[in-house]
């Protein structure tokens, strides 16, 4: 329903048991004076290792040489309707919270602020973002492999990674990121293997074309067997039948989308009347076009 919630809890708990470390990583606030946050940074806090980093080797990409953003910051005091705010000045969906010892103490999405707090009827103005904030979220070092930062929220159906070098959060990676990396090297492997792929079905072609009776039939599922894991998968295998849509009308309140990303866990419905489409509404547009 939420970023990080199915596995969120045993990140930190993980870490403290793996290390010798106790602290959470140290994050700088960018507000000052402000909730109940604290831009002060304990310089005494021990730094976390690397506990969720393996060694680097045959020139896999790391996460820091992907094009991190810096992490938008805030105290976890701050209304949600200052944090939409700030979110909607620097075009991002997420926000790192902070304690008043400027640790890293939570996150908040715009999945968050559309299903937390419209879909349950909150007032941003009134409400705090400790209240919908996701707490102590997993997050990786930069010399973790980027594709062991994209299986981590795969797995955790969540799409944003706290980054950390030297026990402080130096970023936020969001799972576009890692996509975009992987779908580059992806297109690379598609280059090299092009010629593989003209060979099979010039092979096909040879054999459709031979005529010699059952000899020409013996490689058919060979070759259909190599074209299908080469050619696919297809939207089909990935949208099934029970896949869940969300929908609702034109003439729907926010308040009622909201409700349906929540219950289907999405993080957009179609806006539709009959069978024509009219539209598609998003967490992210909640977040900028409704609350900010």
């Amino acid at each position: 329903m939420t970023t990080q919630t199915s596995s969120g809890k045993r990140s930190i708990s993980s870490i403290r048991r793996t290390t010798s470390a106790s602290k959470k990583p140290v994050l700088q606030s960018e507000e000052s004076g402000s909730g109940s946050g604290s831009t002060s940074v304990n310089e005494n806090i021990s730094k976390p290792e690397s506990p969720l980093a393996q060694p680097v080797s045959n020139g896999e990409r790391t996460v820091k040489k992907l094009r991190l953003s810096k992490a938008l910051t805030i105290p976890e005091g701050t209304t949600v309707l200052d944090a939409c705010r700030r979110m909607a000045s620097r075009r991002v969906d997420a926000v790192l919270l902070t304690d008043s010892s400027a640790l890293l103490s939570g996150i908040v999405t715009d999945k968050d602020i559309a299903t937390r707090v419209i879909a349950e009827g909150l007032r941003p103005e009134h409400t705090l973002v400790s209240k919908v904030m996701t707490r102590n979220p997993i997050f990786v070092t930069s010399d973790s492999l980027a594709i062991e930062a994209l299986e981590k929220m795969v797995q955790g159906k969540f799409r944003h990674l706290p980054v950390v070098e030297n026990g402080e959060v130096i970023a936020l990676l969001d799972i576009t990121k890692c996509l975009y990396d992987a779908i580059s090297r992806m297109e690379k492997a598609a280059e090299q293997g092009s010629a593989l792929a003209a060979a099979v079905e010039g092979v096909d072609r040879q054999w459709r074309g031979s005529g010699s009776g059952n000899v020409s039939s013996a490689p058919f599922p060979f070759i259909e067997t190599m074209r299908e894991r080469m050619f696919k998968p297809a939207l089909s295998t990935i949208i099934t039948e029970n896949s869940k849509v969300a929908l609702v009308s034109p003439s729907d309140p926010v308040f009622v989308a909201s409700k349906r990303m929540r219950d289907l866990r999405v993080n957009s419905v179609i806006i539709a009347a009959g069978n024509k489409i009219h539209g598609i509404l998003t967490s992210k547009d909640i977040l900028m076009r409704v609350v900010a």
